[in-house]
């Protein structure tokens, strides 16, 4: 009887303890077949977010370098055009010495005088009105020569020309490379001054008006500031002062 009631728990639990161990093998097998790393889309979707991040970061070091250098020219742009406004500030309009006037040609015609560099005046150290700057360059390519319509420079409040410097602030023997300063210098109406009039123009008295000479006017004075780098084909307007001298 005893061996009787051992064969039924035999048929009993076997094949519970073959489920179980069948069970227990599978688990193995799934461990042993589960897998361990990335996949190849999750690899190409962290490429592709740190090539992004990368990517915004170097642009975001470009846009701020151009921007640096930008706000570092105008400064620099500024200061040039300031320096040629405290130049003239204490200039007449037009020549102490010979004035300005209409003269008679005695052939019917006539001829402005006065305007511009007068005989004698070849530098800018010459000059002695705001007027004899009209049309000049001051440019780190400048001639001496004043037949071509530059000088020397960028030069500053006094009429030196301003050298460059190195990066520790030492100075060069060297003008500032790339930069140069336009001054352009016009009549205008004494009631509106975006109305700009021939060098010439005068008006004649009529009734109760006296009429008004040609050097009774006043003067708009602008100076134009361009910077030219190594890759740049032709100097760029980096900044434009304007005032009047009335």
């Amino acid at each position: 009887m005893d061996d009787a009631l051992r064969a039924r728990h035999r048929t009993r639990s076997g094949p519970e303890e073959e489920a179980v161990g069948s069970s227990s093998n599978q688990t193995v097998r799934r461990g042993h077949t589960a897998p361990g790393g990335f996949t190849l889309i999750e690899a190409s979707l962290a490429t592709v977010i740190i090539g992004v991040g990368v990517l915004a970061m170097v642009d975001a070091q470009s846009s701020f370098i151009v921007s640096n250098q930008w706000s570092s020219h105008a400064a620099t742009a500024t200061f040039l055009a300031n320096e040629i406004r405290e130049l003239t500030r204490s200039l007449p309009k037009h020549d102490p010495v010979v004035g300005l006037f209409i003269q008679d040609n005695g052939d019917g015609g006539v001829s402005l005088q006065g305007w511009g560099p007068n005989t004698g005046e070849t530098t800018v150290h010459d000059f002695n009105d705001i007027d004899d700057f009209d049309g000049i360059t001051f440019s780190w390519i400048g001639t001496p020569d004043l037949s071509n319509g530059d000088l020397p420079g960028p030069i500053n409040a006094f009429r030196e020309v301003i050298p460059a410097l190195t990066i520790d602030g030492q100075e060069t023997e060297q003008n500032m490379t790339g930069w140069s300063q336009t001054v352009i210098v016009r009549k205008v109406h004494p009631f509106n001054f975006s109305q700009e009039l021939p060098n010439d123009y005068r008006e004649p008295a009529s009734g109760n008006f006296p009429g008004r000479a040609v050097d009774k006017y006043p003067l708009r004075v602008t100076v134009q500031v361009h910077y030219q780098g190594f890759n740049d084909i032709e100097p760029n307007l980096v900044t434009e002062v304007t005032w009047i001298v009335p």
